[in-house]
């Protein structure tokens, strides 16, 4: 059962030089309780999906189409009263870099503090208990002493915990996590995404994990949407998609993983960049990089074919005409 559903979401960004496509009508759905990678190259539109869920897009941006569907209520048009009620406290966020997202001019006890009485009212005392035990949840030692210190005196991993902490403290039904452990060593990536396997199973919530890296999503998630230039290539369960990707551009991004034993003359290189959002495209947006590359590709979007009730993908190779 989907707890949230992007349908058909249209972004476009207004800037000096024309509108920028950042999305050309994303679908997918995000189940209870599971973990969903949203994955691709830079520029393909990922932070900017999971920033729409919630409203945080730039003043420059516009949605153009589409419907976000949260239990019965569409995100993108509710009053920003109600996107209130909703933002932070049923689905919440954790950010790229948490040295930005968390204020340097407050401890990490005085903003857990903040996030309480904003969604869950009650005695101080209660909210200090609250802070201690969230803090104590997501691995922080001496949570007495980590919530008198400010942002910029924890390390980076502690620094990501702490942001970890914060988008649990109203107890939400879904996370965004963007890119939570690009800025982190090996090590201290590994802690985070245990930590966050981990409370998801703990607590049911339902994450959407945005990473460019596909090595996180098959250790981490049970789906996975795959994105290229604003559109969704391919997508299904993770133990379906990866053993056997059907997308070029999957089959090029698993390709070019890194493997024991490999050296770097064997890893595959997906020649070209993704497109401008500048650009119009009629055709598969991956047509230009794509070694399979037909006249049809260029001319029109390819429909996505279903090979199991948990994979889907967008390729013309897979149109019964060109299979035989």
């Amino acid at each position: 059962m989907a707890i949230l559903s992007v349908q058909n979401l249209h972004v476009q960004f207004k800037t000096p030089f024309g509108a920028v496509y950042a999305l050309r009508g994303i679908d997918f759905e995000l189940a209870k309780g599971e973990i969903l990678g949203l994955v691709g190259e830079t520029g393909c539109g990922k932070s900017v999906t999971g920033r729409s869920i919630l409203r945080l897009l730039d003043d420059n941006a516009q949605v153009t189409a589409g419907r976000i569907a949260f239990e019965n209520s569409d995100l993108l048009r509710l009053p920003e009263s109600a996107m209130r009620e909703i933002r932070g406290k049923r689905i919440a966020m954790i950010f790229q870099d948490p040295a930005t997202a968390l204020n340097p001019l407050f401890t990490i006890g005085q903003q857990l503090a903040d996030v309480l009485r904003a969604h869950a009212p009650g005695a101080a005392a209660a909210r200090r208990r609250q802070s201690l035990d969230l803090l104590a949840s997501v691995g922080l030692p001496d949570p007495a002493q980590t919530a008198k210190v400010y942002p910029h005196q924890l390390s980076g991993g502690q620094q990501q915990r702490a942001m970890i902490a914060l988008s649990l403290a109203a107890k939400p039904d879904v996370i965004i996590a963007d890119e939570p452990t690009t800025a982190l060593d090996v090590t201290i990536q590994a802690q985070i995404l245990d930590l966050l396997r981990r409370l998801q199973r703990e607590r049911a919530i339902s994450v959407i994990l945005i990473t460019h890296d596909l090595g996180v999503v098959a250790e981490t998630c049970q789906q996975v949407v795959v994105l290229y230039a604003g559109r969704v290539v391919e997508a299904g369960a993770v133990a379906a998609v990866f053993p056997a990707p059907q997308h070029p551009y999957t089959q090029g991004l698993l390709a070019a993983l890194p493997r024991p034993g490999s050296r770097g003359s064997d890893l595959k290189v997906i020649p070209g960049n993704v497109p401008s959002g500048l650009e119009r495209i009629d055709g598969c947006a991956f047509a230009p990089r794509c070694e399979h590359v037909m006249n049809r590709c260029r001319a029109r979007q390819p429909a996505f074919t279903s090979f199991s009730a948990a994979h889907h993908a967008a390729c013309f190779l897979h149109e019964a005409s060109v299979c035989g």
